[in-house]
């Protein structure tokens, strides 16, 4: 009978289901700050955030997902990270917040050889056609200062694309991250003195690790210690090299 009873406890030990992370994170392709390489989550927020988590003592788990359902699952779930969020006043009241990570610039660049292409006021935007991606941060603001599609806004399914369009004279300027215009140049093996900003599009924000409200509070003060350690001692500058150097 006892021999029975081990068994059985035994096999009730097989079936229970691995402890959970202390945190589930939840990002978007949006390279090169966090992105698919293969089978790897991977990019510098994403690597970042590992580093974090690791010297923080929690253990975690990323899954990569459309950013509106990464939104609402941690918008409605304890315990859950999404990044890299853009802090913002009107989402400053619905997480709680580990960071900075990184300045937010966004730019419009113009090959170097268009020395006739000035912008030195948002007036001067309508006098061309910039180039963005479908649905981005960047396309957006463009929208919001009176352009649009086939009206001095051309919107590419991409990055690459849009830089491509320019590229080929298609657009006159394209409105990218600065992070974002060095991981293409890269990646499109181009040489940096191709293209030249034109104008700071958006400059005023930063990017943070943004956590639902309801984690408990030691686990965001362990981040942000972790964070901050990390940052004096020469490693979060060491990764930006490494995934951002322009």
């Amino acid at each position: 009978m006892k021999l029975a009873l081990i068994a059985f406890c035994l096999a009730c030990c097989s079936v229970l289901p691995a402890r959970a992370s202390d945190l589930a994170a939840y990002t978007e392709q949006l390279p090169p700050l966090n992105y698919q390489d293969g089978a790897q989550l991977t990019g510098f927020a994403t690597d970042l955030l590992r580093m974090v988590a690791h010297d923080a003592d929690l253990s975690l788990s990323i899954e990569l997902q459309p950013w509106a359902r990464a939104y609402r699952t941690v918008l409605d779930t304890p315990d859950t990270v999404i990044f890299s969020m853009t802090r913002t006043p009107e989402r400053e009241p619905l997480f709680l917040w580990v960071g900075p990570i990184s300045p937010r610039h966004i730019k419009l660049y113009r090959l170097s050889a268009r020395r006739d292409i000035n912008i030195q006021d948002e007036a001067d935007l309508m006098h061309y056609t910039h180039g963005a991606m479908f649905e981005s941060a960047a396309a957006k603001k463009l929208a919001g200062l009176g352009l649009q599609p086939g009206q001095g806004l051309d919107l590419g399914a991409t990055d690459e694309i849009t830089l491509k369009k320019l590229l080929l004279g298609r657009t006159d300027t394209v409105a990218m991250l600065d992070w974002a215009m060095a991981w293409q140049m890269k990646q499109q093996r181009l040489k940096p003195q191709q293209v030249r900003p034109a104008w700071l599009l958006d400059g005023g924000s930063q990017y943070w690790f943004a956590l639902n409200r309801h984690t408990q509070p030691y686990k965001v003060k362990r981040l942000q210690a972790a964070l901050n350690q990390i940052s004096a001692d020469g490693r979060l500058q060491a990764l930006r090299q490494k995934y951002l150097a322009e």
